[in-house]
């Protein structure tokens, strides 16, 4: 990441968690928001065990989680994008603003947000 902009502000950055079925479609999604440059980078972590309330009824299932870097400028059509994709009837979707950061890493994550 050497040679990226250098960023003093943190402000624009945002951490996005997002849970999905499958491995399957973690990997569908990750790709298309990286491809669009909606996002700079995605985690996909292992499967896990969520247990949620769902239509009134206490639900357990399995689920992977991703976690992605974007910017607040690339959010609305990230969460579009997602939204598109996505399997559920309402996706978790969770945006955190990132509140400090090594300049290079926020520079990057910016850099490769900006559209073309």
């Amino acid at each position: 990441m050497v040679g990226y902009l250098m960023r003093k502000s943190t402000r624009n950055v945002l951490i996005v968690l997002v849970t999905v079925p499958s491995q399957q479609e973690a990997a569908k999604i990750s790709e298309a928001v990286v491809n669009q440059k909606l996002a700079a980078c995605v985690n996909i972590l292992p499967p896990m065990t969520s247990i949620f309330r769902w239509q009134g009824k206490v639900r357990k299932s399995r689920e992977t989680l991703l976690i992605i870097k974007t910017t607040g400028r690339r959010y609305p059509r990230l969460e579009e994008m997602i939204c598109s994709m996505h399997s559920y009837e309402v996706p978790e979707i969770i945006a955190l603003k990132v509140d400090k950061g090594l300049n290079q890493f926020i520079g990057w994550v910016e850099m490769e947000t900006t559209p073309n």
